[in-house]
C-alpha cells in the first residue's frame, strides 16, 4: 500500500506489483486518506478435470452398454434382441438409412407405441437402427472407444461437441423408450436423470476418455 501527495504514480512500478499479486487486491489512496479504487486480479478458472471427466463417463457408459440401446448399436447390418441379445428374428437388414429395407422394413413390425405381450415387438415412432454412414456400434468395443466415438462427428452423425450429443440423448424418443420398453424388459443401470448427470459432469469437466 502506497500513500501518494502530488506525484504522480509510477505506472511501471504498479504494473509489476499487480502482476506478482495476481489474487490480492492494490488500493490506492489519495493524499486525504480515502479510498478512491480498488483493483483485483484473479486467476481464471479452469474446469478441466480428466479423472472426474473419465469417472462419470465409466459411469454413464452402463447406458450405452445396456441390451436397450445396445441391440440397435450393433456391429453389423442386423441388430440384436431381447436381454441375452440374440441375433434378430426374423432377419433384418440395416438398409442405407438404418430403417431396413424395402422387403422388411423396421416398422413393418415395430409401430409407434409397445405392442403387448411376451416377445412382442417394441415400439416409439421412427423405430431404427443407426444409419449406413455412421452404423456407431456400442457392441465389442471398450468404454474409451465408445467415448471417442460419441466425440466424433464422423461417426455420431455430425454432432459437433459433447454437448450436441448429450441434447440427442435427453429429448430423442428413441432414447427415452430405453426406460419404458414394456413386456418385462430390463431397463438401463442408471436412471434416465443419472444418466443424463454424468453425461453432463463428463462433458463440464472437460470430456476426457478413458
Amino acid at each position: 500500500m502506497e500513500k501518494l501527495g502530488g506525484r504522480s504514480l509510477n505506472i511501471n512500478r504498479t504494473l509489476k506489483l499487480a502482476a506478482l499479486a495476481a489474487c490480492l487486491s492494490l488500493t490506492v489512496w489519495l493524499s486525504s486518506g480515502r479510498a478512491y479504487s480498488v483493483i483485483a486480479f484473479h486467476e481464471p478458472a479452469r474446469a478441466d478435470n480428466p479423472a472426474k471427466a473419465k469417472a462419470a463417463f465409466t459411469a454413464a457408459s452402463k447406458v450405452f452398454f445396456s441390451p436397450r440401446c445396445a441391440n440397435c448399436h450393433s456391429p453389423g447390418d442386423t441388430p440384436t434382441q431381447g436381454d441375452a441379445m440374440k441375433p434378430h428374428d426374423p432377419e433384418i437388414a440395416r438398409g442405407p438409412d438404418g430403417k431396413g429395407v424395402e422387403e422388411l422394413s423396421c416398422n413393418a413390425c415395430h409401430q409407434d407405441t409397445n405392442t403387448d405381450g411376451e416377445a412382442m415387438p417394441p415400439g416409439v415412432p421412427d423405430w431404427h437402427m443407426p444409419p449406413a454412414d455412421h452404423k456407431m456400434p456400442f457392441q465389442g468395443i471398450s468404454v474409451g472407444e465408445l467415448c471417442r466415438r460419441l466425440k466424433d462427428p464422423a461417426q455420431n452423425g455430425g454432432r459437433k461437441t459433447p454437448k450436441d450429443s448429450i441434447k440427442h440423448m435427453q429429448t430423442d424418443a428413441i432414447v427415452l423408450w430405453a426406460w419404458s420398453p414394456g413386456s418385462g424388459r430390463t431397463t438401463p443401470a442408471l436412471t434416465h436423470a443419472d444418466f443424463m448427470k454424468k453425461l453432463n459432469e463428463w462433458a463440464a469437466n472437460g470430456a476426457a476418455c478413458p
